[in-house]
């Protein structure tokens, strides 16, 4: 067992209760760690251990209070110190990275490790033609390594790169932010060389790959989707926060590491040039820490310095330039980041676009219909905008373009393969019958809406209770609205009710320690059939009268459970009179 922690519970931070660990040898003060309440998932740190070993996060009380007020995190977008220049007179000796050269597979492997890498190029054959493309089309299969994504690759570099250095040793665990691809490419490394690991992840990434981690061994702990990456709570500070408790503990850190883009530049690329014998006219890649973009763009470039690079970012993301940032959120998983990753090399792209999810992600189901690609979402996306990309560029045939595919469908069996989940978000056409369905077609508005009590993350549990006394009776929640205009979750009293019961709250804590962050969004346009499906997978249903962000933007009001029933009941058509008609 590690030896025990030692901490003090110390000051507030903005939204949580936080704990500050001044040294690792004084007296010991544990607090109670905040039960969960049934109906309302703590929002904070939680430890996500499941597996029967003893947890190195056992030894840390109060861990879904850890935030990382101090210790020595660096920020994920410090400016880069790379002096890298695309040029052949450049002397390798100055080279300060490690190189690492393609091994061919072996035909017996001795672990799961030398497996990684070496994927396939496959030529896509019905949807270029569908869509009236004459060029060439291949996609780089990184979903088939053994890991299910092309972070297998970085994981095995950033280990082996950080043993080189002297940074990892026996006995030392693994701390790492990460969405979920890196974790388990990570995990799976970890687990063959004999380290423990924790993956610090946001609570918006998909459950397989929860699982993953769990069965790899990896301890898991939680962070606020909502958490922006400066914010204590974030994934990235909180890693921080606990290498700095945890002993012998390292934060391979891949939105800094060289090793990240060195896996791509030294292994993926020189994959890519040598399959098409540094022939192509056209790289597409999606964008997350940019370690990719980087490796593949630098050495491509070099080989092949007419090759366009076109880069995709999400809506919401600020990994492309600044001029081309679009307001919003994406649900497709592993792309995009709220800032520009210090790994991350723009210079060398050619072309950007800001994706949207409807077509991303329904290309991803056609890839998977078509050419029986079982590749993610985020490879959806790629092929999406390589065709747009391919006609904006005026490419014909003799014309070669490589899609990097990121990451499997084993991630998403719950999302955008679902046609209920895309339904959910509207990405698809409904197959529900909506003639059998008297109430489906109709418009949300005909629910009985109140208007929203609408309160901020920093207002405090007092300043809740006076505005709800305020009220007419039955109304007895409020949505709690960010700086920026968007909805965070709400609070209700039932859940204020339940935390103070158990002590866990007082009542100048602010409202967002309660904040409950599942529920849905939808518009006044809405019908009732999808505002249904949207209740069949969270609680409430945020009804909007406009964009949020925009002018004229207003809350028209919060749909439940509720209020759709009351609907129902109160205006069901009588059967006997149907039939008689």
């Amino acid at each position: 067992m590690h030896r025990r922690l030692v901490n003090s519970l110390l000051a507030d931070c903005s939204t949580y209760r936080c704990i500050q660990i001044r040294k690792l040898q004084t007296s010991l003060r544990k607090e109670q760690r905040l039960a969960e309440v049934e109906e309302m998932p703590q929002n904070g740190v939680t430890n996500g251990h499941t597996n029967g070993d003893a947890s190195i996060l056992d030894d840390i009380p109060g861990l879904e209070n850890v935030v990382g007020e101090i210790g020595g995190w660096i920020p994920p977008c410090i400016p880069k110190k790379c002096k890298y220049h695309n040029r052949q007179d450049v002397d390798p000796k100055l080279n300060p990275h490690t190189t690492r050269q393609i091994a061919p597979r072996p035909k017996v492997c001795s672990s799961i490790l030398d497996a990684i890498g070496n994927t396939p190029m496959v030529r896509l054959n019905k949807i270029p033609k569908s869509v009236g493309l004459d060029c060439e089309i291949l996609v780089k299969c990184e979903f088939l390594n053994p890991g299910g994504s092309l972070k297998d690759r970085i994981g095995l570099r950033m280990i082996e790169d950080a043993e080189h250095d002297g940074r990892l040793k026996p006995g030392s665990v693994i701390i790492e932010p990460t969405s979920g691809n890196t974790g388990i490419g990570l995990g799976m490394v970890a687990g063959v060389k004999g380290y423990r690991m924790i993956a610090v992840m946001p609570e918006k990434n998909s459950d397989e790959k929860v699982y993953t981690m769990r069965a790899e061994g990896v301890e898991l702990v939680r962070t606020p989707t909502i958490a922006s990456y400066e914010s204590p709570e974030s994934a990235y500070r909180v890693a921080y926060k606990l290498a700095d408790i945890v002993p012998n503990s390292v934060v391979l850190d891949q939105y800094r590491s060289a090793s990240n883009a060195l896996a791509h530049y030294d292994g993926t690329a020189e994959e890519i040039l040598d399959a098409c014998d540094d022939k192509l006219d056209m790289l597409v890649i999606s964008t997350g820490t940019g370690g990719t973009l980087t490796g593949l763009e630098r050495k491509i470039k070099e080989r092949c310095p007419d090759c366009k690079i076109v880069a995709i970012d999400p809506v919401g993301s600020r990994v492309a330039p600044d001029d081309m940032f679009v307001k919003g959120s994406s649900q497709i998983e592993g792309i995009g980041k709220d800032f520009y990753p210090t790994v991350a090399d723009r210079e060398l792209v050619d072309k950007w676009y800001k994706a949207t999810d409807k077509g991303s992600l329904n290309m991803a189901r056609r890839l998977i219909k078509d050419e029986g690609i079982m590749s993610g979402g985020s490879s959806g996306c790629v092929l999406y905008y390589a065709i747009k990309a391919a006609k904006d560029y005026g490419l014909k045939e003799g014309d070669r373009v490589v899609c990097v595919f990121a990451d499997s469908i084993r991630n998403y069996m719950t999302k955008f393969l679902s046609d209920d989940w895309m339904n959910d978000f509207k990405y698809m056409e409904d197959t529900l019958d909506e003639s059998k369905q008297w109430w489906y077609g109709k418009k949300v508005t005909e629910l009985s809406l109140v208007a929203p009590n609408l309160i901020t993350p920093t207002e405090k549990v007092s300043d809740m209770l006076t505005l709800l006394r305020n009220q007419t009776a039955g109304n007895d929640q409020a949505l709690i609205i960010g700086d920026d205009g968007q909805v965070q979750g709400m609070v209700t009293l039932a859940l204020l009710l339940a935390q103070l019961k158990k002590g866990n709250l007082t009542k100048d804590d602010q409202v967002s320690k309660v904040l409950y962050g599942r529920f849905k969004q939808a518009t006044v346009d809405s019908t009732l059939g999808e505002v249904s499906a949207m209740l069949d997978l969270d609680s409430f249903v945020v009804i909007h009268k406009g964009t949020p962000g925009t002018s004229g933007h207003s809350i028209a009001g919060v749909a439940t459970s509720i209020e759709l029933i009351t609907f129902l009941t109160e205006n069901a058509p009588n059967k006997s009179s149907s039939k008689m008609k």
